[in-house]
């Protein structure tokens, strides 16, 4: 685990760092002892305290993972069933909108035949006009 590893870590450097600041302290010999076994005695039970704490982490993700084990599922089971009504509950509303978008298209079709009807209609009057005002220009013509 990475975290353990840290806290070793963490460990070894804080007892390498307290050592090399004892033994380069101006101390006497029985000063410097004494002061190394507190030292060590000190450092034993904070390196216990770690070593809790590491335990408490593991059975804190263990049982985070157990429980995720359990939950999940359930979870995922719950979501699906959500989604599968959501689905059913839309069917009357898409198919509301298929008749709605074949309503629409229908009534488009209608208008472009009327449109291209109204257009025929636009140039046969055209030529028709176009025609009797020949018809009049012949027959004026004709007259002088």
């Amino acid at each position: 685990m990475k975290a353990s590893n840290f806290f070793i870590g963490l460990a070894t450097g804080l007892a390498a760092g307290a050592a090399a600041t004892l033994f380069t302290t101006p101390q006497s010999g029985k000063d410097l002892r004494t002061s190394v076994k507190s030292t060590s005695t000190d450092w034993k039970e904070r390196l216990s305290d770690v070593k809790e704490k590491v335990n408490d982490l593991k059975e804190s993700v263990a049982a985070l993972s157990a429980e995720t084990k359990t939950q999940f599922p359930a979870a995922m089971d719950e979501l699906k069933k959500s989604m599968e009504a959501w689905q059913h509950g839309t069917v009357p509303a898409k198919e509301h909108l298929q008749l709605e978008i074949m309503a629409i298209q229908k009534s488009i079709e209608e208008l472009q035949k009327s449109i291209s009807k109204d257009n025929k209609d636009d140039k046969n009057d055209d030529s028709k006009d176009n025609k009797d005002d020949k018809d009049k220009n012949n027959n004026s013509d004709s007259d002088k």
